[in-house]
């Protein structure tokens, strides 16, 4: 639940319009809630980025709700932690985490083609443009990219 005021914030502000924002704090609560019952329903889902004092930096997880043809995993960093590799880090031990006890062959990144930040990322940890990826419910490849992680990767 502390993580939850620090995600309002973002998720009201226009930085969140990549991550499916801005949304108010009645549809953060649902998405926040589908992280954490994730883990009941699936055995997997989204690890809270803490720094050691307890701050709050963002989440990577692995993710597959209902509208999700795959796996995918997926982070979102803090703006006052951007640029310090600390998603990279983050999204390299859950990639391995993915492919080591799910015994994952692959996962994916959906990422709007005009998140770059996210692209560079994607592409930094290996991930491929995979052109005939499926993409999520109601979704078109001008609204999101499919980037494809292998476990060779």
């Amino acid at each position: 639940m502390s993580d939850f005021a620090p995600l309002g914030e973002l998720f009201a502000s226009e930085r969140s319009v990549y991550m499916g924002g801005p949304i108010d704090r009645q549809k953060l609560w649902y998405w926040v809630a589908g992280e954490v019952g994730s883990w009941s329903l699936q055995g997997f889902g989204s690890w809270g980025i803490e720094t050691h004092d307890g701050s709050f930096v963002g989440q990577v997880g692995i993710n597959k709700p209902s509208h999700f043809p795959e796996v995918e995993l997926g982070y979102l960093i803090m703006p006052e932690f951007e640029g310090m590799g600390i998603a990279f880090e983050a999204a390299q031990a859950a990639r391995a985490w993915a492919f080591e006890e799910l015994k994952l062959e692959s996962l994916v990144s959906y990422i709007d083609p005009k998140n770059v930040r996210s692209i560079a990322l994607a592409t930094r940890l290996g991930g491929v443009i995979d052109p005939d990826g499926s993409l999520p419910d109601g979704e078109t490849a001008q609204e999101t990219a499919v980037y494809r992680h292998r476990r060779a990767a």
